[in-house]
């Protein structure tokens, strides 16, 4: 697999030179948010990585290549509807094999990166068990990945569609350390406390690296999951939140929609019924997990 890995020059360049690298994934720019917010935040989460004095490196498939570290006109491609697959970890060998294009999930992503020797990457919100999940079985390979990839991912927790009780449960059964960056709280995406406590908590992108050291050099395999809340100024509320979710997640059951179209579709209903309101907040918490995925990885390099 690493025979077929793009990781483009500046990436490259700085892992072997042993600089901060973080990785971004591609979903959230083809399918996560609409265009053009979608290539603007692609391009201003580059530049914060840029100016805490890291290599971003966003992940994608082009024409079947798994490639680390998009150029500027790749990242406008993305944007574009229609042009690029969301393909999670399991999808990988078929989308590289037919030469396709493919917008990378967390999962993907973060098989890409450690493949690349990635160590710190930056998302909104990982997928987990949806609600329903006792007879639907839609649980995301996010967690699976989670448990066996060494790579940290920092996000503001889950996304709030989600069951996020369930999905906490599955990350203690796969082992996967929940650790809060300066909460005591396991945030919801949107929301700042999704009700649920986080088992672990650090203070200081210094003490997320200490810990990512550490359970690699204790032999651990698997990533580590840094939940960021959103900023106080950038949360939503609660209640009209829950409300909007529901509506959107028996929406969805009615029309018979599952498997990959689930999420997205779940979020873009969610910024109708919000006038907006959840695409600006996605915007501020990638700001924000940028800023503190770049801190840590400084710290994990220095």
């Amino acid at each position: 697999m690493t025979v077929l890995l793009d990781v483009r020059p500046a990436v490259r360049e700085a892992l072997e030179a042993g600089q901060p690298v973080v990785a971004l994934e591609s979903t959230v720019i083809a399918h996560g948010l609409p265009h053009p917010h979608n290539v603007e935040t692609a391009m201003e989460l580059e530049g914060i990585i840029r100016e805490t004095g890291c290599v971003p490196a966003t992940i994608a498939v082009i024409q079947g290549r798994p490639t680390v570290g998009l150029t500027p006109a790749e990242l406008h491609a993305l944007a574009e509807p229609g042009r690029f697959e969301k393909v999670g970890v399991r999808d990988l060998p078929v989308v590289a094999a037919l030469g396709r294009n493919g917008a990378t999930t967390v999962s993907a992503t973060m098989a890409i990166a450690s493949l690349a020797g990635i160590r710190v990457f930056v998302t909104g919100g990982i997928g987990g068990v949806h609600r329903g999940a006792s007879s639907t079985f839609d649980i995301s390979s996010d967690l699976t990945e989670l448990a066996r990839t060494d790579v940290a991912v920092v996000c503001a927790g889950a996304k709030a569609i989600l069951d996020l009780g369930l999905t906490l449960e599955y990350l203690e059964t796969l082992g996967v350390p929940v650790i809060g960056f300066g909460t005591d709280s396991f945030p919801a995406f949107y929301l700042r406390d999704s009700g649920f406590p986080v088992p672990q908590r650090v203070d200081s992108p210094e003490e997320a690296a200490a810990v990512m050291k550490v359970k690699w050099a204790m032999g651990l395999k698997g990533g580590l999951l840094i939940a960021n809340p959103i900023r106080p100024e950038d949360e939503l509320n609660g209640g009209v939140m829950e409300a909007a979710i529901q509506q959107a997640v028996d929406e969805a059951a009615r029309r018979g929609i599952t498997g990959k179209p689930v999420t997205p579709h779940l979020l873009s209903r969610l910024a109708q019924l919000t006038d907006g309101a959840t695409i600006e907040a996605n915007i501020a918490l990638l700001r924000n997990n940028a800023r503190v995925g770049a801190a840590i990885a400084r710290a994990y390099y220095g």
